[in-house]
């Protein structure tokens, strides 16, 4: 795909109400919804155009997307315009066993749920409400018995690193198909104190890798494109092509992963009044889909052209030979530095060009 004309994946957060309160929430979800979302017809409307600019996967998120009675309206709608959709519900009293039957019926491709802890305490501290550790394993035993494929997201941070081993046996005994590892952006809801320092994301992300190689599920990562920069160096050690989990790389003749989606590079957010984000993550807006279309905002705003500009990266991520596969994380260049182009600072890499020294 031409990510400059067509993002791999949109996704769109339907509603920013959630009976969850997260610490690390980036949409600082409210209790109730804001009367300004997107009606159904105009959210009928945005998915046409989706899958009008050539998009593969459409993410129904929130907020909890269950708290919008049409949210499998939008899901078979969705499936209809040939769209594969992810659904990202929150553990809370909506998420039963027939609620994740309606999902599998209405043409759900993968189900995600949020697991940020291996115990109860970790991970409901996290999500701020008692009892949603359990609700969260009682919904992928339901998840695996109506057959939806589940796909499990933990955001990492300094409140549970030490944690991530047990949790990534844990999974291993819930039938899941990948376990979607987010590194926390100071965003929202989230601190700068609660983020790894660089070394501690290496760390975490060659551990990963090791991970990758037997566990029986896919790793992929989020907010964390240095985990790509690590694979691709796996690769040519081993003396073949890396293995990089979820979609939207293009490879060269070489079978070397050349192109990743990243930031408004293959990757496009859509929040729940139309503003057209780079990521959930990275929000500053580019338009809105009441006044443009997505297609339009996505190709020709200047935010988006330039994210998609990676000579334009700054520091070591503007230098580094792994800028094509990896580019860093814009969002949480935003977050930290206020530029959006800056380099990652959660990267521990020193590129070959840097004369700047980093621990790595």
């Amino acid at each position: 795909m031409d990510f400059s004309r067509t993002p791999f994946t949109v996704a769109w957060e339907i509603t920013r109400a959630c009976g969850l309160a997260c610490v690390h929430c980036r949409a600082e979800a409210q209790p109730r919804r804001d009367p300004r979302e997107l009606t159904t017809v105009e959210g009928l409307r945005l998915i046409d155009s989706i899958a009008q600019t050539g998009a593969r996967v459409l993410v129904v998120t929130g907020g909890d997307p269950l708290m919008r009675p049409d949210c499998f309206t939008f899901v078979a709608h969705a499936r209809h315009c040939g769209l594969q959709v992810g659904f990202s519900p929150s553990a809370t009293g909506r998420l039963t066993w027939k609620a994740l039957a309606h999902a599998r019926y209405a043409g759900v491709h993968r189900l995600h749920l949020s697991l940020d802890g291996a115990t109860a305490e970790t991970h409901d501290r996290f999500r701020g409400v008692s009892g949603s550790f359990a609700r969260t394993l009682r919904a992928m035993e339901d998840a695996r018995d109506v057959a939806l494929p589940l796909q499990v997201g933990t955001t990492v941070s300094t409140l549970n690193v030490d944690e991530l081993p047990r949790l990534a046996d844990l999974l291993a005994g819930h039938g899941v198909v990948m376990w979607s590892v987010f590194f926390l952006v100071p965003t929202g809801r989230a601190q700068a104190e609660q983020m790894l320092d660089a070394v501690g994301h290496e760390r975490v992300m060659r551990w990963l890798a090791d991970l990758s190689d037997h566990a029986p599920y896919d790793v992929r990562t989020t907010a964390g494109m240095q985990f790509r920069r690590i694979l691709a160096q796996r690769g040519a050690r081993r003396g073949g092509p890396a293995h990089i989990a979820g979609a939207g790389f293009s490879f060269g003749s070489g079978s070397r992963p050349v192109r990743a989606v990243n930031d408004g590079d293959g990757f496009c957010f859509v929040s729940h009044v139309g503003e057209v984000y780079p990521s959930g993550f990275l929000q500053v807006s580019a338009g809105n889909v009441r006044q443009s279309g997505i297609e339009t905002i996505y190709r020709d705003s200047s935010l988006f052209r330039q994210l998609r500009d990676r000579s334009l990266l700054k520091g070591r991520c503007g230098v580094c030979e792994y800028r094509d596969v990896c580019g860093g994380s814009r969002a949480r260049a935003w977050a930290v530095s206020g530029d959006y182009l800056a380099e990652d600072p959660s990267c521990a890499y020193t590129p070959a060009a840097s004369p700047v020294e980093h621990p790595c």
